[in-house]
């Protein structure tokens, strides 16, 4: 079972809290405000009130123990700078840092971060490509230009398998999985043939992307 610690109980670390609550992770949450950890308690193994920006409170944490840390505090970036470097030098695994901005980033990346989490810039390019397009129904980023992308088959795809469209070489696309309806069908084979009604979850680049939802 992996363990991880969360700093900063906002927006983004109530969600990641929960999201590590189902999959039976051991959590830690700290925040500077009592009431900002008290609905969180039933999926954590431990909550604390202090200021990380505080080395003896950290160093109170044993940080170096945790598979990952996560510094998600709002308000002062100042403070996340402060906390994502106390916690390198404190021998914390892996640093993970929210940012809003890219300036941000450079900062953290060269504080100690590990890696940094655009959670309102992500969400906000995943809406965007959902809604500029009546085809793609869903988004995953994988770097700044590949994307899983959940997109409606083209009307003269129907009825052929994967084989006789060249599918790959011609339109420079895998294909992850085909789901139709709440059921998910992963790696289909060549010899599949595309059905109306259904979906594809494709790993390709933007541009290529684009080119088969126009």
């Amino acid at each position: 079972m992996k363990s991880f610690l969360i700093i900063g109980m906002g927006s983004f670390g109530h969600h990641l809290c929960r999201s590590f609550g189902k999959l039976d992770c051991e959590i830690m949450i700290v925040d500077e405000k009592q009431e900002n950890l008290e609905d969180m308690l039933p999926y954590v193994t431990s909550a604390k009130i202090g200021d990380c920006t505080n080395p003896d409170v950290l160093k109170s944490f044993d940080v170096e123990t945790f598979d990952a840390c996560f510094v998600s505090v709002g308000g002062s970036f100042q403070n996340s700078l402060q906390i994502t470097s106390l916690l390198k030098e404190l021998g914390a695994k892996i640093v993970y840092s929210k940012a809003d901005e890219d300036i941000q980033a450079k900062f953290l990346l060269r504080n100690g971060a590990d890696e940094v989490i655009y959670p309102e810039k992500d969400e906000a390019e995943r809406i965007a490509i959902r809604a500029s397009s009546d085809n793609i129904f869903d988004c995953i980023g994988i770097s700044d230009d590949y994307y899983i992308m959940e997109i409606q088959p083209q009307q003269e795809w129907l009825g052929k398998t994967i084989c006789e469209l060249d599918f790959r070489k011609r339109y420079h696309l895998n294909i992850m999985a085909v789901k139709k309806g709440k059921q998910v069908f992963p790696m289909p084979d060549l010899n599949y043939a595309f059905s109306e009604g259904e979906h594809l979850m494709v790993l390709g680049h933007i541009d290529d992307i684009r080119k088969v939802t126009k």
